[in-house]
C-alpha cells in the first residue's frame, strides 16, 4: 500500500504540479478535474462525470470482489481568486487521488469499495453541501481528507457558516442641490455596519461576524438610490448561527426602516455546517502518522480554521480532516507566501506522507471489525441521535 505510493510518486507529483501551475475557480476546474479522473480511470476506477448537475465534479468507485466498508476519499482542486493555490488544493486533490489507489492495492484482501469524490468550489459554493444534501455519503462508513499546513494537527474543529448579501434600494437626488428629496441606500449600509458592531458584544466567543460594503454609489454628489454589503456569519454550531442569523437579519431591517429604504436579503454563497470530527477515526489517523514517524510531540490538537464544506458531509457520515505538515515556515493559508512553498518539493514530501497516513488509516477501517464499529458507535451517538 505504502509502497505502491511510492512506485508511482513521480506521476502523483506531476499531477500536483500541474494543477498548481494551473489553478482554476469553483465550478471551473476543467483541466484539474480532467487529470484527476484521466489518473483514476487509468488506475481501474469506474468514473462518474458530471455529478448533480456540477461540472467538474466526479465520483470515482473501485469495489472488491469481497463485502466490506465504503470508503471516500474527498479531492478539492478549486483554487482561490488572484492568489491561486494559496490553499495548497492542488496537494488535497493528489493526497485523495494517491491515497485511494494505495488502499486498492490490498482492498481485495479486506473487502469493500473505495470511492472518490470530486468535489469542487470548496471556497465558495462547496459541492460537498449539494452532494450531502442529495444524500451521496449516507452509504459512507467514513470519509477522509487532509489539509496541508505548515504543522500537523489532528482533526478538529470548523464553524458553522452563512453568506448573507444585503441590498438596500432609495431615491436618487443631487447632494448639494436637493439632498432633501433622496432617499440614502448608503446610510442604510453604514447603519447596518453600526448595528452589527455593537451586536457582537453581546455574542459568544466563538461568532464571528465579518462583511465588506460592495456597492456604495457612483459619486459623491449623487444620493446612492443603492447600496450592497455582504457578510459571513459563523459560529461553534448550526443552531447558534441561526440565531445570530436572525439578529443580523433584525439589524438590517431596522436600517432600511431608520433610512425609508427597501431592503431584500440573499444567501450569495452555499452555508456550511461545523465539522463533526470522528474521534475515533482521527485516533486512527493519529496512530498511523506516529507509525510513518512523526513524533507525537509534533501533533498538535485540532483548532479553528474558519469553515468547511466538509461539515455537512460530517452530519451525514464519520469525517476527518486533519492538518498535514507540507511547509516549513510558519506562513499562513491563503496567501501568497504558502502558495509559493506549496509548489517546492518539500510539499510534494509531505503530500505523499498524508495519502500514506490516509490510506493506512482507510485500510485499519477496512481489516479491523472493533475500530469500524467504534467510528458507527460514535456517529450514531453524536451526530445521528444527538
Amino acid at each position: 500500500m505504502v509502497n505502491r505510493i511510492d512506485q508511482l510518486a513521480s506521476e502523483f507529483i506531476d499531477i500536483a504540479a500541474f494543477i498548481g501551475e494551473n489553478p482554476e475557480l469553483g465550478h471551473e476546474e476543467w483541466k484539474a478535474s480532467a487529470r484527476l479522473k484521466e489518473a483514476l480511470e487509468r488506475h481501474g476506477f469506474q468514473v462518474q462525470s458530471p455529478v448533480l448537475d456540477l461540472p467538474t465534479a466526479f465520483l470515482a468507485t473501485y469495489k472488491a470482489a469481497k463485502p466490506g466498508p465504503t470508503i471516500a476519499f474527498l479531492c478539492e482542486y478549486d483554487a482561490l481568486p488572484e492568489l491561486g493555490h494559496a490553499c495548497g488544493h492542488h496537494l488535497i486533490a493528489v493526497m485523495g487521488l494517491a491515497a485511494a489507489v494505495g488502499l486498492q492495492s490490498v482492498i481485495e484482501q479486506t473487502g469493500g469499495t473505495i470511492r472518490v469524490y470530486g468535489t469542487p468550489a470548496e471556497e465558495t459554493k462547496g459541492a460537498k453541501v449539494t452532494m450531502a444534501a442529495a444524500g451521496l455519503f449516507d452509504d459512507v462508513d467514513a470519509a477522509l481528507m487532509a489539509h496541508p499546513y505548515y504543522a500537523y494537527e489532528k482533526s478538529g474543529m470548523s464553524l458553522a457558516m452563512d453568506a448573507l448579501q444585503f441590498e438596500f434600494h432609495g431615491k436618487a437626488a443631487h447632494a448639494a442641490a436637493s439632498p432633501y428629496e433622496g432617499v440614502n441606500a448608503l446610510d442604510a449600509v453604514l447603519l447596518l455596519f453600526q448595528a452589527v458592531g455593537l451586536l457582537r458584544q453581546q455574542l459568544r466567543s466563538h461568532a464571528r461576524i465579518h462583511g465588506i460594503i460592495t456597492e456604495g454609489g457612483k459619486a459623491p454628489n449623487i444620493i446612492p438610490a443603492y447600496a450592497a454589503a455582504q457578510f459571513y456569519v459563523r459560529s461553534a454550531d448550526r443552531p447558534y448561527t441561526d440565531e445570530i442569523v436572525r439578529k443580523v437579519l433584525s439589524c438590517a431591517e431596522g436600517a432600511a426602516l431608520q433610512t425609508g429604504c427597501t431592503m431584500k436579503w440573499s444567501n450569495y454563497e452555499y452555508s456550511y455546517d461545523e465539522l463533526i470530527t470522528n474521534e475515533a477515526l482521527s485516533e486512527a489517523f493519529t496512530h498511523n502518522l506516529i507509525a510513518m514517524g512523526i513524533p507525537e510531540a509534533d501533533i498538535q490538537h485540532g483548532k479553528d480554521h474558519g469553515s468547511l464544506d466538509l461539515g455537512n458531509v460530517s452530519r451525514q457520515c464519520p469525517s476527518i480532516h486533519p492538518y498535514v505538515k507540507v511547509v516549513d515556515e510558519q506562513h499562513l493559508l491563503h496567501t501568497k507566501e504558502f502558495r509559493d512553498l506549496a509548489m517546492q518539493p518539500r510539499a510534494f514530501e509531505g503530500m505523499l506522507l498524508g495519502a500514506k497516513v490516509l490510506a493506512r488509516t482507510a485500510y485499519d477501517v477496512a481489516s479491523s471489525p472493533a475500530l469500524l464499529q467504534a467510528i458507527k458507535s460514535e456517529f450514531e451517538r453524536r451526530v445521528l441521535f444527538k
